[in-house]
């Protein structure tokens, strides 16, 4: 399955937004329940006067998910360029908008425009989440294709056995080796029917071996370990994956679905 990002959706257009509206309890808002921002964000709330006001906000977030029926958990919420907007990133789910007060979400993409190419405003903060998570993955839970020679860069690839896309990169591994990359895999079976023939590759003693007889169609042995491969899926979830191959650099970047070796090694430079 081709990895395809969401439609691009401009905040400001209505038909192109999809917005759910979260009633509070006051009709009128006291100017401290709500956090402003004027100035692009600079990751961190940088005095405890934000921090409280973050805070708040995703304690009136998190009560509007309940009353709205949302089951949606708050990892964190950041500034953004946009004033008085900020972004949501949910646990298990695709990352969001607020506005100030916490009354309204938007989904989709916020683009800035005005240069030659369109610029989501979320990008950086996702993958400033994304670099954390990536981080805390160790080697021996992934499937590891080492590079040719010196290693140049490392790309993590979100893939599953079933996917054709998934594939025809494979394919690719050793023309992508060979110029200085190290793949590392992580298993992302795109739903519960393919989760068994990806715990099977991940128990396997060897599962380069175990990964190709998968993708020919082969049946392999029930998994009998404990192996990370749920773990690994709602470690997708938290970055946004909703398809494979989903590929990253060690930035938490996303740099695209199925790419060609040459184009690979394109946009990692």
């Amino acid at each position: 399955m081709l990895f395809t990002r969401k439609p691009l959706l401009i905040a400001c257009a209505i038909a192109s937004s999809v917005l759910f509206t979260a009633c509070s309890n006051n009709t009128e808002e006291k100017k401290q329940d709500s956090l402003t921002a004027s100035a692009p964000a600079t990751g961190e709330a940088s005095t405890l006067t934000e921090r409280n006001a973050k805070q708040r906000l995703i304690d009136t977030l998190q009560k509007h998910f309940k009353t709205a029926n949302i089951n949606a958990k708050i990892i964190d919420i950041k500034t953004t360029e946009v004033p008085n907007l900020f972004w949501v990133n949910l646990e298990g789910m695709s990352s969001v908008y607020t506005t100030a007060d916490g009354k309204y979400i938007i989904q989709g993409d916020v683009i800035r425009l005005g240069d030659k190419t369109l610029h989501n405003v979320s990008d950086n903060l996702q993958a400033e989440a994304n670099k954390k998570l990536l981080a805390g993955l160790k080697t021996e839970d992934l499937l590891v294709y080492k590079a040719k020679g010196k290693t140049k860069h490392v790309v993590y690839v979100f893939t599953d056995a079933s996917c054709p896309y998934c594939h025809k990169l494979h394919e690719h591994i050793p023309e992508i080796t060979a110029q200085g990359i190290e793949v590392r895999y992580i298993a992302w079976p795109r739903g519960e029917q393919f989760m068994p023939a990806m715990e099977s590759v991940w128990c396997s003693a060897d599962r380069q071996a175990a990964f190709d007889q998968a993708i020919s169609g082969a049946q392999l042995p029930p998994a009998t370990c404990k192996n990370p491969v749920r773990d690994q899926y709602q470690l997708g979830l938290n970055m946004g994956v909703n398809g494979t191959p989903a590929i990253y650099n060690v930035e938490g970047e996303y740099l695209g679905g199925y790419l060609a070796p040459s184009e690979l090694l394109n946009r990692l430079k």
